[in-house]
């Protein structure tokens, strides 16, 4: 009895103390509640407004972009126990007077991130515009709708960006570089006395910069753009067919061929599809009108209802003897393979490099995968890396050439150099993949292979520019 008792005296306090808890809470509330009509009436309102304007407006006066750059590596620096990178950093601040330690050092940043942007810009449009004429071209004139057009470049951007940084460090770090050269500059930091070394260190540490912007974009962006582009390009194709099957034309995808007569709308004329029979017999279907209906099975892009068709079965062997069958109406199931070379699932560029790493291992550990298949995992995998990362061996190469060879007109030099320079990369990138796509080898030291030879061209020039 005296447990139960006890039990019901804790039981009603706590139910008092909540109903105290509740009925302060409840207080605080309308004390709120009066204090804002108080200030609303005393105009309170436009003071806070005001206030907020005027601290966003010298929030946004008094940031400097450099400052906030040299605190995060700074502290990245210090957290790393790296203790004399961190104190450079931490004294290339812009202090309130007006003074810093490190003037040239955030000079030369803001030059060469300068000529960054207007060589990313331009490089940016030139590929830019490239697809616009690889996408919209064939696209617009089968009269898709301008949004999925706009969307399907937007998906795009990502290749573009990943694309044009790397180029963009070099030519704007040769252009840059190569007008302080023209303008003595770089002669009077020598006569005062300082190294190459000052001229070095931003042009790294911008470089870096730039590789681990352009790393998220392609490790990220670009497969997310991959997704997302293929999934549209997919609904585009199924409720628009003239966009897949092209009028008056063939298409041809291993032993599957489809020759396509007129199109208008979901109609098809004159449809004769070329394939072989589950007993590897040599098939022909014919038909003069066909309708395209849409498909919601995965794999399957669309369905051809082929209306008075006739069917051709030939032996390979036996060439004399044929079947000929006819019908009304068949129902071809055209598979995405049939048109594109998508193998269905998740393709290696629609991974990050973490799912790539992981896949690579479980195909490792499982074992079975065949080579050509695994060096185009391992290919795609050191592309997330030595694409991004090359601008930071750009940067590299871009300072000796430009104090070696633009002491005249080093603006257009550079500007000469880092387009050529930058074609050759990109030819050499491209067609390194294309054969270890096809030879199903050297996906890693062919990825590696340009970013190499840039690194030890830049290393020769610079160690040339300290001995001269």
């Amino acid at each position: 009895m005296e447990e139960k008792n006890e039990n019901k005296k804790n039981s009603s306090h706590r139910q008092r103390h909540s109903e105290l808890g509740l009925g302060v809470k409840i207080r605080h509330l309308r004390a709120l509640w009066l204090y804002y009509k108080h200030v609303k009436k005393l105009g309170g309102k436009r003071l806070v407004i005001s206030s907020t304007k005027k601290f966003i407006a010298q929030s946004i006066g008094n940031f400097n972009l450099l400052n906030w750059i040299f605190k995060r590596l700074s502290s990245i620096c210090f957290l790393f126990g790296l203790k004399r990178p961190g104190l450079f950093f931490k004294y290339a601040f812009q202090e309130e007077s007006g003074i810093n330690r490190h003037v040239l050092v955030r000079y030369l940043m803001k030059e060469l991130f300068l000529y960054f942007l207007l060589s990313f810009v331009f490089f940016f449009m030139t590929f830019f515009v490239n697809q616009i004429l690889l996408v919209a071209e064939n696209i617009l004139k089968q009269r898709v709708p301008v949004k999925d057009v706009a969307r399907l470049i937007l998906y795009s951007l990502p290749t573009v960006i990943s694309q044009s940084a790397p180029f963009a460090t070099l030519v704007g770090f040769l252009m840059c570089l190569g007008r302080l050269a023209t303008e003595n500059e770089i002669l009077i930091l020598r006569a005062s006395g300082q190294r190459y070394r000052i001229i070095l260190i931003p042009v790294l540490v911008l470089g870096l910069l730039i590789s681990v912007v352009s790393f998220f974009v392609n490790d990220y962006l670009l497969p997310l753009g991959y997704i997302n582009y293929a999934k549209l390009y997919r609904e585009i194709q199924t409720s628009n067919p003239s966009v897949t099957l092209e009028p008056n034309s063939v298409k041809r995808t291993n032993e599957k061929t489809l020759v396509i007569g007129d199109v208008f709308d979901d109609h098809v004329s004159d449809l004769i599809f070329f394939d072989l029979d589950s007993d590897e017999n040599q098939r022909i279907i014919v038909a003069a009108n066909s309708t395209v209906k849409q498909s919601k099975d995965a794999g399957i892009l669309m369905q051809l209802s082929m209306n008075n068709s006739t069917v051709a079965i030939f032996d390979r062997n036996n060439k004399v003897d044929f079947d000929v069958l006819s019908a009304d109406n068949i129902q071809l199931n055209v598979f995405e393979s049939t048109v594109s070379k998508s193998t269905g699932g998740t393709s290696p560029r629609e991974m990050t490099s973490y799912d790539l790493y992981e896949k690579i291992k479980d195909m490792k550990k499982e074992g079975g995968t065949s080579k050509k298949v695994m060096n185009q995992y391992e290919l795609e995998y050191h592309k997330k890396f030595s694409i991004p990362f090359g601008a930071l061996f750009f940067a590299l190469l871009a300072l000796p050439l430009a104090l070696l060879f633009g002491k005249h007109n080093g603006q257009t030099i550079g500007l000469i150099i880092g387009i050529v320079i930058s074609v050759m990369y990109w030819a050499v990138n491209i067609l390194g993949q294309i054969f270890s796509s096809k030879s199903g080898v050297g996906g890693i030291p062919i990825m590696w292979l340009p970013d190499a030879v840039i690194g030890i061209a830049g290393l020769f020039f610079y160690l040339k520019l300290i001995r001269k």
